[in-house]
């Protein structure tokens, strides 16, 4: 039998109100189906970039016009209304089920300047195949029973509302811990494709010519087929996609709840190095130049009670320890299997000396902030090793809030010391940090040293309860251990900084103006690095 006006009624295998409830409940499964793509191209964009606010940002917004484009083209398909949901449907779950592959190879083998094209051209698709879907729905549900169309509208809504509320539930909860987001988008995939076509299969089968049932047919299990491929193989292709993107045979690899912790080494064994979504954080080349500059200016003075923010990997504390007066380090950072990584593998454990057995070491798994904010000791001395303030989440930790927090942690005259970038490759961001450390009350010295992994690198060595203009001289303790990289003389020469990087006009960072990330992604931060 030949497609029919949408005006005409099909002849069903169930009652109207049955056939109504099994439409609007695939109209519930897709709405979920769709919501969950969605935030799969939040999520990977955070992943791969981490800046979660841009990603949703771009991603939503192009979904939502896209919605719109997609509802105006859908006028064109209503004339065969089930046979246009069907293929929608089909080619929705193709799409959405293969979106994080696809973006994550764009990524990898591509160049990072592919994934932001990738990604937009991902949303709007998948946005206009929703768009499409939803008045085709509405055709549908009025061609089993006529009704009001606020009606109508009220019921299709409802289930794609609360589809989308259960999506939205099901995707950190569930598909994430269970699957992950590569084969959760699969899974979502086949579910979409199943109930979307089979719903106009069954239902509206006497709409359909033979050849539009059988080519459903077939397309529905090619769809199938190869989300199913893809999900077999899924984590041989995120292997070869992440080891693309490194330029060493990658050791050790897992996704914990907060970010993707990379281990590389090199053919000798020589340079292990430890990747943070894609950030280096270490290498043990050339990681005592980093840690050796970071700890011991900030240990001339009082030092029985010491603060590090951050640094899981352990390589910090390991300077701490070899200065037999310090009575405690206490250690604050977010993500427990950084700490679990360093603490069993033999390689870092090696590097840290197992500085997380030392029973003066307590670890807390917590978020910088908010443990800060709750937190009633002091410290003679705080270690602030941080991520780079370059999105949202991070920003934080380099605003005057933070930093005045920071200050009421030290006991008066305890010294901080913040690690704050590149002053070569980010200038701005680095002299930004400098003024939101002064705005919260601390008076700073910044210097700056080569690590040749990371290039030139800076950090500020600060005071509280300081008079105005009373900056802490930057010297090594008189009982300093012996070091590999870090004398005197060097110290003097990290205080000075070149002409073509000297402080330029730029502004404290707060919560709600967050200048940092401006710094970081001005076109010319980071070029070159």
């Amino acid at each position: 039998m030949s497609e029919t006006t949408a005006q005409a009624r099909p002849r069903l295998p169930v009652p109207p109100r049955a056939a109504r409830f099994f439409v609007l409940l695939a109209v519930f499964i897709c709405a979920a189906c769709g919501l969950v793509y969605e935030l799969a191209l939040v999520a990977i964009g955070s992943y791969l970039l981490g800046d979660t606010i841009t990603q949703a940002s771009v991603v939503l917004s192009v979904m939502v016009f896209a919605m719109g484009v997609g509802s105006l083209l859908s006028k064109r398909y209503q004339t065969r209304p089930a046979l246009s949901f069907a293929v929608v449907e089909g080619l929705l779950s193709l799409v959405g089920g293969l979106s994080v592959l696809l973006l994550y190879g764009s990524f990898a083998w591509l160049s990072a300047s592919a994934y932001q094209p990738t990604l937009v051209l991902l949303a709007f698709v998948i946005g206009t195949l929703i768009g499409i879907e939803i008045p085709l729905l509405m055709t549908l549900i009025q061609r089993i029973r006529k009704q009001e169309a606020s009606e109508a509208v009220a019921d299709l809504f409802a289930a794609d509302y609360v589809g989308g509320l259960i999506g939205g539930l099901a995707f950190p909860f569930l598909l994430l811990p269970l699957l992950g987001l590569p084969k959760g988008a699969l899974m979502v995939g086949v579910l979409n494709a199943v109930i979307g076509v089979a719903v106009v299969l069954w239902l509206f089968r006497t709409d359909l010519t033979r050849l539009a049932y059988v080519g459903l047919t077939v397309g529905l299990a090619f769809i199938v087929t190869v989300l199913g491929l893809a999900y077999y193989f899924a984590e041989n292709f995120e292997v070869d996609a992440r080891q693309a993107m490194y330029r060493d045979p990658i050791a050790h690899a897992e996704r914990s709840e907060y970010q993707e912790i990379v281990l590389t080494q090199s053919l000798d064994g020589r340079d292990v190095r430890m990747f943070l979504n894609g950030d280096l954080q270490f290498s043990t080349l050339d990681e005592y130049r980093y840690h050796e500059s970071l700890i011991h200016p900030a240990m001339d003075g009082a030092r029985e009670d010491v603060l590090v923010l951050g640094g899981g990997d352990g390589l910090a504390i390991r300077e701490l320890l070899r200065y037999d007066d310090v009575e405690s380090v206490t250690l604050v950072d977010l993500d427990p299997a950084v700490i679990e990584l360093a603490s069993t593998d033999p390689v870092i454990r090696d590097l840290n000396d197992d500085s997380f057995l030392d029973p003066r070491v307590e670890v807390v798994n917590a978020d910088a902030f908010q443990w800060l904010r709750d937190n009633l000791a002091n410290f003679d001395v705080v270690i602030a090793d941080l991520p780079d303030g370059t999105d949202v989440g991070t920003s934080k930790l380099y605003t005057i809030e933070f930093y005045s927090l920071l200050e009421q942690a030290l006991e008066p005259g305890g010294r901080v010391v913040v690690q704050a970038g590149s002053p070569f490759f980010a200038p701005d961001a680095y002299w930004s940090v400098g003024h939101s450390l002064e705005e919260a009350g601390l008076a700073v010295t910044p210097y700056n040293v080569d690590v040749p992994t990371f290039g030139n690198w800076g950090f500020y060595l600060g005071v509280s309860g300081a008079e105005p203009g009373g900056a802490p001289e930057l010297t090594l303790p008189e009982d300093a251990p012996e070091l590999r990289f870090l004398d005197q003389d060097l110290l003097g020469a990290a205080l000075v900084f070149p002409i073509d990087r000297q402080e330029g006009e730029v502004e404290a960072s707060t919560m709600m103006h967050p200048k940092i990330i401006g710094y970081h992604q001005d076109r010319q931060a980071w070029r070159g690095y």
